[in-house]
């Protein structure tokens, strides 16, 4: 796709061979391009005679300078100063995108765990792209790392309700840049975030390894970085653990602040219950409070799941809410601390994001090298990670046990061998499925 400096480049080259250059420079001097959409040109000339006279005389030629730069018909819209101001208000309302009120900062449990973040991240707030720029916030999942990109959302939102607030997660920004290659729409892609006053991404280690993606969010965060635009993302890890990101991303993602949350200490857990708890409108007893913040320790998003819970039960069963009925109620959501095993859906999952590769097609019977390799990878993760047999692997993806074994040998002896992308590839995407347990 072309940028649309190099098309105005040659829109004019064609128009100076068919007028000459001083009329050129006499209609156009002042105009500027708008923008670029779909083989469509948006001029804006803050002349009346100027724009007159490029409506009347050069809209023909310049929609067929168009057609032979595109090899398809094209059209020429030329604002003036109102047409212009409207366009530009419009970009600048807010996304459609709305974030939940009730992630606040107030609503946000403070400990010693999670201060350092929750600080900055009200710094950001307060004076966007002027300090900690980008914000980084790193830690396990379930411990408020969305709550805190949300949080600055909100707040923005109330001091400036015009700002362009956009919110992506890692792997959709590569689902959306492939979906604006396929259909040609790479203009509007780049457009939405490298316009944006403030720009959230969440699980950011999701681009790492995809070679187009990354490149694409150097672009945007430089972009957004040199117009002091806010950037503020979240990791499970921080940057210089992100095994398959490029190192001149890892650089730019540690310019600003590095802030990581770490699982809740007690006092801190029971905060979390009790003021979950309030909001829903329930009075747990102090004894019932401990039981759960003794068992649930490392995921504050567990926790809040174990108080909706109770609330479930004591709304559909009647139930008191004494120590003996909770630990009936909600014994199923304890686990192990490091027993837990993943699941065949959700190696296969984490394999499908870190490769873009859609879910069915892994699982069906397409053979083009790259999901190939993402469902060697999956079979492979699956027979380490679980207890699964060759025929049960084979389930999964309706294939025999030989085929099973054929893709595990695989990857083995491309580890074996040294293969230091395999070996990359192998260690992310285990990172990502231990931090889902």
């Amino acid at each position: 796709m072309y940028s649309s400096a190099y098309v105005w480049a040659k829109v004019l080259i064609y128009l100076e061979e068919r007028l000459t250059p001083t009329t050129v420079s006499a209609w156009f001097d002042d105009a500027e391009v708008v923008e670029l959409n779909d083989n469509n040109l948006i001029l804006y000339s803050p002349s009346d005679f100027r724009r007159d006279i490029i409506r009347r005389r050069c809209t023909d030629y310049i929609q067929d300078a168009l057609r032979e730069i595109f090899n398809s018909d094209a059209k020429l819209l030329v604002f003036g100063d109102e047409e212009y101001n409207a366009y530009k208000n419009k970009d600048k309302r807010p996304s459609s995108m709305d974030f939940n009120p009730q992630f606040t900062f107030d609503t946000f449990v403070v400990g010693p765990s999670n201060r350092f973040a929750h600080s900055a991240a009200i710094a950001v707030s307060k004076t966007p792209g002027q300090v900690y720029n980008p914000l980084f916030i790193y830690g396990p999942p379930g411990l408020g790392k969305t709550h805190l990109l949300y949080a600055i959302a909100n707040n923005i939102r109330r001091a400036n309700p015009e700002a362009n607030v956009v919110y992506i997660k890692g792997d959709q920004f590569t689902n959306e840049l492939i979906a604006a290659i396929q259909s040609g729409k790479n203009i509007e892609f780049r457009s939405k975030y490298r316009e944006a006053d403030l720009f959230l991404i969440d699980d950011v280690q999701f681009i790492a390894g995809k070679e187009s993606t990354q490149e694409e969010f150097f672009h945007t965060f430089n972009k957004l970085y040199e117009e002091h635009k806010q950037i503020v993302m979240t990791s499970d890890r921080k940057p210089s653990d992100m095994l398959t990101l490029e190192d001149r991303l890892k650089t730019r993602f540690e310019w600003g602040l590095l802030a990581d949350i770490q699982p809740p200490d007690y006092e801190t857990r029971m905060a979390i219950i009790k003021n979950k708890a309030k909001q829903l409108g329930l009075e747990l007893p102090d004894d019932v409070c401990d039981f759960i913040a003794t068992n649930i320790t490392n995921n504050v998003r567990q926790i809040e799941g174990t108080v909706k819970k109770i609330l479930a039960y004591r709304d559909l069963n009647n139930m008191p809410l004494d120590l003996p009925n909770v630990a009936r109620a909600i014994g199923d959501m304890f686990k192990s601390e490091g027993n837990a095993v993943p699941t065949p859906n959700l190696i296969i999952t984490q394999v499908c994001k870190f490769y873009s590769v859609d879910e069915t097609v892994l699982r069906g019977t397409q053979k083009n090298k790259g999901t190939a390799e993402a469902r060697q990878m999956a079979m492979y993760l699956i027979r380490k990670l679980t207890n699964l047999s060759l025929p049960d692997i084979g389930k999964e993806f309706a294939r025999d046990h030989s085929t099973v074994l054929y893709a595990i040998r695989k990857v083995e002896v491309a580890l074996k061998n040294g293969d230091t992308n395999m070996q990359n590839n192998v260690r992310d995407i285990t990172a990502n499925i231990n931090s889902c347990l």
